[in-house]
Formats: C-alpha cells, sequence, structure tokens
C-alpha cells in the first residue's frame, strides 16, 4: 500500500512564507505544509472561479492555527483539529502552522497552476 512521510517528501516548495513537500497517493495528493509567516494567498486565487480556490482538501493541523473562509462564513481549526474545505474557500495561516492535507490531485493540480502563475507574476519563485 502507498504511504507517504513529511521527513521523507522532498521539498518542493520553498519560498519565504512556505515549505511544502508533496507525495502522489493513487488519485490523491498528500502535502505536507508548514508556514514560515502569516499567510493571506487570497491573491494567489485570482483567476479561479470566484477567485476561490475550487479544489477540496481533508486535513489535519498538526502545529499552528488554519482559518478557511467562504463568502457566508469562517471556519477555524487549530493543532489537533482535523478538517473538510470543499471548493469555494480561501485559507488564511498563522505563522508556526504545519497541515497534513489530502487533496484529489487533478482538482490540485489545476489549482497549483493559476497559484503558480500568480506567484510568478509577483515576482515570488514557486
Amino acid at each position: 500500500m502507498p504511504s507517504a512521510n513529511r521527513m521523507t517528501t522532498p521539498v518542493a516548495v520553498d519560498i519565504d512564507v512556505l515549505e511544502g513537500r508533496y507525495a502522489p497517493l493513487g488519485d490523491y495528493t498528500v502535502s505536507f505544509e508548514t508556514f514560515k509567516q502569516d499567510a493571506d494567498p487570497a491573491p494567489y486565487f485570482v483567476g479561479l472561479p470566484g477567485d476561490r480556490c475550487q479544489c477540496p482538501h481533508w486535513g489535519m493541523v498538526t502545529e499552528g492555527q488554519l482559518t478557511f473562509r467562504w463568502t457566508d462564513h469562517e471556519e477555524t481549526y487549530v493543532a489537533g483539529d482535523s478538517y473538510y474545505a470543499p471548493p469555494g474557500h480561501l485559507p488564511l495561516v498563522t505563522a508556526g502552522t504545519s497541515i497534513v492535507e489530502f487533496s484529489p490531485s487533478g482538482d490540485l493540480e489545476a489549482t497549483m497552476a493559476v497559484v503558480e502563475k500568480n506567484l510568478l507574476d509577483a515576482g515570488a519563485q514557486a
């Protein structure tokens, strides 16, 4: 059975705000992300429907605090909380937050193509 581990998954993204490690698991991608700074990545979702993330995520906060914002409400999760974030959300993350997250690979790839373009346009290295 396939598996992934934070320590053995290579770093794929290492920018000022985020270190990300990503591993395929069947039709899903497991993400190990650590946020080095407070992050409001809303500008990087511009161009997606509603300018919001359209990829569903299932995850757990292992350290820190993560908030998901929808047009009509917010939900905040802290260390030890598991979550489901359906499409149409925007994340807000505090410095020191680490998450383990599972996302359908196709949906994640489509979303990240827009996010990476917006990061590059803003001068960040994805």
